[in-house]
């Protein structure tokens, strides 16, 4: 079943889970066609009303095949802004434009998360086919797109439960897959969203910057740091904790650098902690793929994903950016 609709005159892909209070259908890819899901489904009965649930995220995760392939979730796009003009987040922007127009042309370019009225219309018009929405965001500690989701969820009637990841790009959506995953396999949403927390806050994610400049410029640096890390030529390691980015330790060099993380990501690896992780990169995807095959050749029961940045992220990361992570599980 196919249910694309028009959003701001532009198709909008999407895929749809079907959860019941009563009934909890098992999915799983059976087989694919011109990009087409065939689905098995398991039901197991416990009430009698089905409940149709929404998906929606924002672009600065890169969705995978399997999101990609499904149909029901939403994507709203980050807005990056260049020379005062306004670009929807790959959308009518890439990552390979953005970089090329701030290399080439020199130009400085802003982000800003979606307005509360881009994010109202979606959530009407998924009223008219849906129950209920569960909203995944990136961090709201640096950005405004959760609040900006939650104030238009109190403007609709359809219920809109959001989670608040705390983190970026494609980790935000490996959240997403494990809401899924507990909602699939019978759990409530409330359930789901505790046990999903714990998973969340129990990651590490280590991200070398690319360029300072950029970082400095959007304000998530400071002053102090960036005069130190430019005078120094410091290769600063970048972490996200509870939502925000701290200078986790500051290299001299870039071998130096990737050494510390792979250190710490074979740390938690040997303690029997990991199962998957991912490889995050501006426009190194020669670099991603050599880390790629650093990990496989020494841990090859890690599933590892390799993801690029979005250009909202771009802007502040620069296109030399590369970083590594994964959550921690018992």
């Amino acid at each position: 079943m196919k249910n694309d609709i028009e959003f701001n005159g532009r198709r909008t892909f999407c895929w749809a889970l079907f959860v019941r209070q009563d009934i909890y259908p098992q999915r799983f890819l059976k087989g694919t066609d011109g990009g087409k899901v065939e689905y098995n489904w398991r039901h197991r009965l416990r009430g009698e009303t089905m409940e149709r649930i929404a998906w929606v995220t924002d672009s600065t995760g890169t969705l995978d095949e399997e999101l990609s392939l499904n149909e029901h979730v939403y994507v709203v796009p980050m807005i990056v802004i260049i020379d005062g003009k306004e670009y929807e987040d790959g959308v009518d922007l890439s990552p390979e434009e953005l970089y090329r127009r701030m290399s080439e042309e020199k130009k400085n370019a802003t982000t800003s998360q979606p307005s509360v009225g881009r994010f109202q219309e979606l959530y009407k018009e998924l009223e008219k086919r849906y129950d209920r929405i569960i909203a995944v965001h990136l961090s709201s500690e640096l950005s405004g797109t959760v609040s900006a989701s939650r104030q238009a969820a109190q403007m609709v009637t359809i219920p809109v439960d959001i989670f608040d990841t705390l983190l970026i790009s494609f980790p935000m959506l490996l959240i997403m897959k494990r809401l899924m995953h507990y909602i699939d396999n019978g759990h409530s949403i409330n359930e789901a969203f505790v046990k999903t927390r714990i998973y969340a806050d129990n990651h590490e994610t280590y991200v070398l910057i690319g360029s300072l400049d950029q970082l400095h410029r959007s304000g998530r640096l400071t002053n102090a740091q960036y005069i130190l890390g430019s005078l120094l030529s410091f290769k600063p390691i970048i972490s996200i904790e509870n939502g925000l980015l701290h200078t986790k330790s500051k290299p001299r060099n870039l071998n130096k650098a990737e050494k510390q993380i792979f250190t710490d990501f074979r740390r938690s690896v040997e303690a029997g902690k990991v199962k998957e992780c991912t490889i995050l990169y501006g426009a190194v995807s020669e670099q991603a793929q050599r880390w790629k095959k650093m990990i496989s050749a020494e841990f090859p029961h890690v599933l590892t994903h390799v993801s690029p940045l979005g250009s909202a992220i771009g802007v502040h990361t620069g296109e030399q950016t590369i970083g590594l992570s994964w959550f921690n599980e018992d």
